[in-house]
């Protein structure tokens, strides 16, 4: 029997046995033009003292502050010895005070003055600022904007700062590198790009080296050469168990294999091995799993040496929706966060080690630990943010069913300073969200009649109380997709991909079915369900399926040919009181926008006769037009 792994250590205890490699103790100067973010390796002294000489802080006249004894309102003393000086200019060395130039009055024999000026009074003694071979920055201190100012200022044009040398391998016969189109089977190999940006930006000096397929020899070879330049070589994928994973066992042939297999999610196959006393970090394949061990594993490693640590930020946030989790596994779940009405929600994204634009689209993640079988909806917790803090107050957040038109959308609003971020829950997760007002809205299909009175008897049931308002995105068309152009009477011929039970594509399907006569149980592929049309259009379009329901726009970006059967009205919608949110009220105005009408137009697919129509959606799913004063953004 063929074991999986050598063992699944926690987390906590692989983090350990990796901080166990001593530090390289590993150096370089730098242009300090070119030092933000690196660490100081040996402290920093000023070169000559700022300012040099006492400088006047006022435009005014320099003098010596003991022929000024005396002088009042009724008892004015005039100053025949003095300099005049502006902001900034040198101090004569025989004054030690300045007056400003508003507290004088010129006279024939000089300046005359009604108050006394204290010694060193509106002066910048030398060394005001700091004295030559003074103490700058500390060993250990991370470089801000602001020190590069200062640091240019003392006389400093060269750092040394921490660094540690790093080689990455790529390795797998499937990779093609950065700008070659991948054939079928082929991937373009990012891990590595993405393992040295990140690590670069801590410091490191990261060596990438060529791609390596799937020969043992050939890894090795690899691995030998890394290791002896650098202190961390860092391999990329071939950390499974299948037949071509081959990093565990020549990391062992050549060193030790500390562990393989760490008790977390994403990125469980992660390995560390050791050769000649250097570490060696086995990744896996998968770009998320990848991305997480890069964040949970490589770099402690180099912060334990000294390097800058990534920038951590942590909100307080409810979570949206449930997340579940296995015991004993620490897990990460990317989530996007914003807030509503004063209070920062948390929304799961799609999870998975492969699902690359999780990341991308998420601006946050969360940590499950090992002791938790996941968190309810509605609970409160520290989330640790990928981005500015100060995004959460430019995001929007939205669910939904998903459709091209959305990411045209999504471009206007970052024109506006705003991001969307966007979940697809189908309707009745957008429903749900509404309810517990944990989005700021959420897109919504309606089919039309017939078959949208099964939607209408659909949506009553989960409407929140009071209704919602709709601004209508677009008029979008529903029908079969598939390769061939797969006509409604093949319906029974063909191997069936269908959407989940009362999604608008699946309430016209069994409405077409109903029509013709045709029991569900004879089509082939029926129960085979998946998230939405979009999930349709990528089972037909990689050939998991011959045809199924989705929309026009969808098989247009797809590639696919698109036989209509009926049509949906794409809403958005919100609560009556989010038109009080000013983020809301742009998302209003850019949908009734003449620029998003046009590109709709030029997209196709899409009828445009609605656009922007604003209407209210009763609890009893009646829709009329929007209430008389009702003021919209």
């Amino acid at each position: 029997m063929v074991k999986r792994y050598l063992e699944l250590i926690a987390l906590e205890k692989a983090v350990s046995l990796l901080k166990a490699f001593p530090a390289p103790d590993r150096t370089e100067t730098v242009p300090v033009t070119g030092s933000l973010g690196r660490v100081v390796a040996v402290p920093v002294y000023a070169k000559y003292s700022v300012p040099e000489v006492n400088l006047s802080a006022m435009d005014g006249i320099a003098v010596r502050s003991r022929d000024t004894i005396g002088a009042g309102d009724q008892s004015p003393v005039t100053i025949a010895h003095y300099a005049r000086v502006n902001t900034g200019n040198i101090v004569p060395p025989e004054f030690d005070a300045v007056i400003m130039i508003e507290d004088t009055w010129e006279s024939v024999d000089g300046f005359r003055i009604r108050k006394s000026a204290a010694p060193w009074q509106h002066i910048r003694p030398a060394g005001e600022d700091i004295r030559e071979n003074r103490l700058v920055l500390p060993r250990g201190h991370e470089i801000r904007a602001f020190d590069i100012g200062a640091l240019a200022t003392y006389g400093i044009t060269q750092i040394e700062v921490r660094t540690a040398d790093v080689g990455i391998i790529p390795t797998g016969s499937e990779l093609v590198p950065l700008g070659v189109r991948p054939g079928p089977g082929q991937v373009v190999e990012s891990n590595t790009i993405m393992a040295q940006v990140f690590l670069d930006s801590m410091g490191a000096r990261c060596t990438r080296y060529p791609i390596v397929s799937d020969n043992p020899e050939l890894i090795a070879g690899s691995l030998e050469r890394a290791v002896r330049a650098n202190d961390l070589v860092i391999i990329s994928a071939g950390s499974s168990a299948g037949t071509r994973d081959f990093t565990a066992g020549v990391i062992s042939s050549l060193g030790e294999l500390i562990f393989h297999g760490v008790a977390v999610k994403p990125g469980k196959p992660v390995m560390l091995g050791k050769i000649q006393g250097k570490p060696v970090l086995g990744l896996p394949g998968y770009p998320l799993a990848a991305q997480t061990m890069l964040r949970e594993f490589a770099a402690p490693l180099l912060e334990s040496w000294g390097l800058a640590p990534p920038h951590r930020h942590t909100v307080r946030v409810r979570l949206a929706q449930v997340i579940s989790s296995d015991l004993g596994f620490d897990e990460f779940v990317p989530v996007f966060v914003g807030r509503i009405a004063g209070e920062c929600w948390g929304t799961p994204h799609a999870r998975g080690a492969g699902v690359q634009m999780a990341t991308v689209k998420a601006n946050a993640y969360v940590h499950v630990p090992p002791m938790e079988e996941g968190f309810e909806a509605g609970r409160e917790l520290e989330v640790f943010l990928t981005t500015d803090p100060g995004s959460i107050d430019r995001t929007v957040i939205l669910t939904g069913t998903i459709d091209p038109a959305l990411e045209e959308l999504a471009n206007l609003v970052h024109d506006r300073g705003l991001f969307i971020h966007a979940s697809s829950t189908g309707n009745i997760g957008a429903l749900a969200a509404v309810r517990r007002r944990s989005c700021h809205a959420v897109s919504l299909s309606l089919p039309a009649l017939p078959a949208g009175e099964a939607g209408c008897r659909f949506l009553a049931r989960h409407l929140p109380p009071g209704g919602l308002v709709l601004v209508n995105i677009a008029d979008i068309e529903l029908g079969i997709v598939s390769v061939d152009g797969i006509m409604a009477d093949a319906l029974q011929g063909a191997r069936w991909i269908n959407t989940r039970r009362d999604t608008p594509t699946r309430i016209v399907f069994d409405a077409l079915l109903g029509a013709r006569g045709i029991d569900p149980s004879s089509v082939n592929g029926y129960h085979q369900e998946v998230s939405g049309p979009q999930a349709v259009a990528s089972a037909v379009r990689n050939g998991f399926a011959d045809a199924g329901m989705s929309t026009s726009g969808i098989a247009v970006a797809a590639g696919l040919r698109f036989v209509p059967v009926a049509h949906e009205q794409f809403e958005l919608a919100f609560r009556h009181e989010m038109l009080a949110d000013p983020k809301v009220g742009t998302l209003v105005s850019l949908v009734g926008s003449g620029e998003f009408r046009s590109i709709l137009e030029k997209t196709g697919g899409y009828g445009t006769g609605q656009t922007g129509k604003i209407r209210t959606l009763a609890e009893d799913c009646t829709i009329s037009d929007i209430l008389p004063g009702t003021t919209v953004p």
